[in-house]
């Protein structure tokens, strides 16, 4: 099903502001609308301006009529009652101009009669919906007059029809994981996910996974604004990366109206087949900190992770991390312990479709990775030694890593941008992928705290997210590099 949503001019003046920052909108259905989960699951937006008068409001039309504003993705049908239900639409785009419907240059004149009566029923109440066929024709009326559209269509269903990743291909295990680094990222810093979801495979199998990023089909000429004006349009730090010879470095960056500034670099150094797994990095400027999670993978079926000789021995240069940190001397310094690194034992069922939750998985400290090779809980009926769900009781769950590392209780101490940059250059030629991520801003650490323990979405500020051109002139190794 495609459903259309008809609101009037007011109840989507109340809502745009909302919707721009939160990209989310529950809208109730009549009562017996089907909600089968077939076709597109697109949503459109209508606001009917038939009974208001011809002026220009602030939502940028001035006729009578009505007109498609707002696309989105239906993720989620909801119950509500025994017989109410209603549709979670997400995430959202607002055209990038009012679209009309009525009048000899309105999209419904354009379409075959039986199509037209088809999304005139679909109008005629606060909610309703048009078939596959209809679809198909009302999709070829709108790119004939609105090329424009294109990207947008097809960034929204590629979060409604996401890639199956094949567990056993090394390239899909690889992304998947890198994908899942990527979604940590946003995680962590409450950025949106949906700016890193839409994807595509690359063309070859050794790319990182942001080149088969599609990206958000926000208007150049806004973004360029933004940066320009209210977000400063700071060059990236690693595009000297982008330039080696040596590497794959593929960059994308999130910014908010505060300034608060996300960039994601992703970067290997070896062909997919000798990777040896995933890094995650997140870097928090402002404090100078930085926390890593290696990716592990469980057994599908067993949900078990066998010890052996590779984890050993990367789990003693993972030790060597430590060593980059400084003692606390201010309150903000303070960590839970030393540990910066974790490990990230995650599963993925073979056939699952990519998604924007983060994988299901044990995320263990390494010091307590040590202390539970000491332990008889991971020794298995063999002699050796086994990671699980059952054998290490204590470790974290997804949100909780995340809660830890939003308020600052883990992380190293004192490190510096030179020493980021050469870390996660060494991670990739070591033969990982490396998704790293480097925000900046001029939050206080109080500042932080408060933004974090703050719930409500209607409160935080619009995100734009974007691909920064990679720099003309090539250039050699930059010096520190």
């Amino acid at each position: 099903m495609t459903y259309i949503v008809t609101l009037s001019p007011d109840q989507l003046d109340d809502n745009e502001d909302d919707w721009l920052v939160s990209e989310r909108f529950t809208k109730g259905l009549p009562t017996g609308l089907d909600t089968s989960d077939t076709g597109t699951r697109l949503a459109l937006l209508v606001c009917d301006n038939r009974a208001r008068p011809a002026k220009k409001r602030r939502n940028g039309f001035a006729e009578h009529g009505r007109f498609i504003t707002w696309m989105g993705s239906v993720q989620q049908f909801n119950t509500v009652g025994p017989v109410d239900r209603s549709i979670t639409i997400q995430p959202m785009r607002r055209c990038p101009k009012p679209v009309p419907l009525d009048g000899p240059d309105g999209i419904l004149a354009s379409l075959p009669s039986t199509h037209r009566a088809h999304m005139e029923r679909a109008l005629s109440e606060s909610a309703g919906h048009c078939g596959m066929t209809t679809w198909q024709a009302l999709q070829e009326a709108l790119l004939r007059r609105h090329p424009e559209l294109a990207r947008y269509i097809d960034w929204l269903l590629a979060h409604l029809d996401p890639l199956v990743f094949n567990v056993e291909d090394a390239a899909d295990r690889a992304w998947q994981e890198q994908k899942d680094a990527a979604q940590s990222l946003t995680r962590v810093t409450d950025f949106p996910n949906s700016a890193l979801s839409a994807w595509g495979r690359p063309a070859s199998r050794d790319e990182p996974y942001l080149a088969g990023l599609i990206p958000d089909p926000v208007e150049n000429s806004l973004i360029d604004h933004d940066v320009r004006v209210g977000l400063g349009g700071e060059g990236s730090l690693f595009d000297d990366w982008r330039q080696r010879n040596d590497v794959r470095c593929d960059i994308h960056v999130l910014e908010d109206s505060t300034g608060r500034r996300l960039e994601v670099v992703n970067v290997n150094a070896t062909p997919v087949e000798r990777r040896l797994g995933t890094d995650m990095i997140y870097y928090h400027h402002p404090t100078h900190s930085f926390v890593l999670v290696q990716y592990k993978r469980l057994h599908s079926r067993s949900k078990e992770y066998r010890v052996n000789k590779q984890l050993l021995d990367q789990m003693d240069r993972l030790e060597q991390v430590s060593r980059l940190s400084s003692e606390p001397v201010r309150s903000h310094e303070w960590r839970l312990s030393q540990d910066a690194c974790f490990l990230k034992f995650a599963h993925w069922r073979n056939g699952a479709a990519s998604s924007t939750e983060l994988a299901h998985g044990m995320y263990i400290p390494l010091s307590y990775a040590r202390v539970l090779l000491e332990d008889d809980c991971t020794l298995g009926p063999k002699g050796g030694r086994i990671f699980s769900y059952e054998r290490a009781a204590g470790y974290l769950v997804g949100a909780e890593f995340a809660e830890l590392v939003k308020l600052g209780r883990v992380g190293t101490v004192g490190t510096s941008i030179e020493q980021l940059r050469d870390f996660g250059l060494q991670r990739a030629r070591e033969g990982y992928s490396v998704v790293l991520g480097f925000e900046t801003s001029e939050e206080t650490p109080r500042a932080r705290a408060t933004r974090v323990r703050q719930r409500s979405a209607k409160k935080r500020p619009k995100v734009i997210s974007y691909s920064p051109p990679a720099p003309q002139q090539p250039s050699s190794d930059a010096p520190g590099s």
